[in-house]
């Protein structure tokens, strides 16, 4: 029997310092928040981590720093069953993610790249070797925007599928987007890309029109992630909505990470999209009822029971 195929993520793995507060504090005013929470973070370590708890074969590509923050941020990739080879421990300090939570869940996130600014091309290069026919490759923009080219790139040439999550929102380099086979914003980030307000993408014919328009800048395949709302999928033959699970929200910090890895894994499988889809929703959505970033990410048994519960 052949082996599943492996889920490459190359990105950024970042230490969570989480601070609830009870609301956003203003330009030059100073809010009390809670007590401060520290958890393993980064879009790309938690890409990686929600597909290895639900199963999947995953090999992380990224730096940490040689401090106490990059050891909490490699244990727990291998909690995950996450290879942690293509990792590597180098001078600058291990990047670091502010994020400010709201009681409602919402977030607002600064971050410090530090060690995930030295991850360069030519690193991928050498830490992708082994991608193969079958695989799959997640990125997201956490780590230089030249690196995320040259990972696209290398991922497309060896006949792997190309996922690329375009956040945080950034200027693309030309000839990015036509490296995706999935294109998979949120509603703030596809507004960022087509130059447009978020509060304009809430509804379907918006939905539509917005990936309509990103498959025309380049993308082959769009997944708009809409929080509660699930998502919509335009791949030129098919468009989908799939349905959000309805949970109590606790902290929303990496859902739209835990929807990706989710996904991956589904599609590794040979899962029809839509299946995929629905199985990214479930997994997103129980994301949400913990807070933390990898700490909120389910199991695969916690999912099925959701979708189960659904019927």
């Amino acid at each position: 029997m052949s082996q599943q195929p492996v889920i490459w993520v190359v990105g950024s793995l970042n230490a969570d310092l989480v601070l609830p507060v009870e609301r956003m504090p203003l330009p030059g005013e100073t809010v009390p928040g809670g007590a401060l929470a520290i958890h393993p973070g980064g879009k790309g370590a938690n890409q990686a981590c929600a597909a290895g708890r639900l199963g999947a074969r995953v090999r992380m590509v990224g730096n940490v720093g040689q401090d106490h923050l990059g050891a909490l941020l490699l244990e727990s990739l291998s909690d995950a069953g996450v290879d942690t080879a293509g990792v590597h421990r180098v001078p600058e300090p291990t990047g670091v993610a502010s994020i400010y939570v709201l009681p409602d869940g919402e977030n607002a996130i600064a971050i410090s790249p530090g060690a995930n600014g030295a991850l360069a091309p030519e690193d991928v290069e050498t830490r992708l070797l082994g991608i193969a026919p079958g695989d799959f490759l997640l990125c997201q923009l956490e780590v230089p925007i030249g690196t995320v080219a040259a990972a696209l790139r290398i991922a497309r040439e060896a006949g792997a599928t190309t996922l690329l999550d375009p956040a945080p929102a950034a200027a693309f380099l030309p000839g990015l987007l036509e490296q995706a086979d999935y294109l998979t914003p949120n509603e703030t980030e596809a507004a960022a890309i087509l130059a447009c307000a978020p509060g304009e993408l809430n509804h379907a014919e918006a939905w539509c029109n917005a990936s309509a328009r990103l498959r025309a800048a380049g993308a082959r395949s769009v997944v708009l992630k809409l929080g509660a709302a699930g998502c919509y999928l335009d791949d030129g033959a098919t468009q989908h909505h799939a349905p959000g699970y309805r949970v109590a929200a606790v902290d929303t910090t990496a859902a739209g990470d835990t929807f990706n890895g989710a996904f991956a894994t589904l599609m590794a499988e040979g899962a029809p999209v839509a299946e995929a889809l629905d199985f990214a929703c479930a997994a997103a959505a129980l994301s949400v009822t913990r807070p933390g970033a990898q700490s909120s990410m389910p199991v695969r048994s916690e999912v099925e029971s959701l979708r189960s519960k659904s019927i």
